[in-house]
């Protein structure tokens, strides 16, 4: 069982984000949790180009402060929304055999769902804390909108096992396999 934390830096993390608060403090509880039960905390991070802020180097590229890796936890860097495309997660979770995987962090209509998705078809068991992703407005729907539509229609009994953040935690707690 890992704790994968997804695109949590310093250029996504904003008061636009649909309940922002309560998403970084159910993301420090998760963190918290895991490392206090010896699970593993993995962090990807979205390089989206030179012409952006959100690429090595620059400050918003950042981990967000409060979720700051410690030493010898994993980082891989993506470029795409998915974080199993060429960036070593795949090989690496494979070569540990971890087969159930806790994703938290944003976007959730971009990366969020695509690590869902992605992870469900390579073989993942996928546990969704549902406090602990967010979105912001965009064309078509409100934050609140996008948040509720993947995590209460699309996800649940389709791709992943969504659950409450203290429902997380007991099964970090006690590494329930499911």
């Amino acid at each position: 069982m890992v704790l994968l934390i997804v695109d949590a830096q310093e250029a996504l993390i904003n008061e636009s984000l649909y309940q922002c608060a309560a998403f970084v403090e159910n993301v420090c509880k998760l963190i918290y949790a895991a490392r206090a039960s010896d699970v593993e905390v993995i962090y990807v991070m979205h390089d989206d180009g030179p012409e952006s802020g959100m690429t090595k180097g620059k400050t918003g590229f950042n981990i967000y402060k409060k979720f700051l890796p410690e030493q010898g936890e994993q980082v891989f860097i993506k470029y795409v929304n998915s974080p199993f495309k060429e960036t070593g997660l795949l090989s690496y979770l494979n070569s540990k055999c971890h087969k159930d995987i806790i994703v938290a962090g944003l976007n959730t209509d971009k990366c969020i769902n695509a690590t869902v998705i992605c992870g469900f078809e390579h073989g993942f068991n996928i546990i969704v804390p549902i406090e602990a992703n967010t979105t912001e407005d965009n064309a078509y729907m409100s934050g609140s909108q996008s948040w509720r539509y993947y995590n209460k229609f699309m996800w649940p009994r389709r791709y992943a096992l969504c659950v409450t953040v203290n429902e997380a935690i007991k099964i970090i707690k006690y590494k329930k396999q499911l």
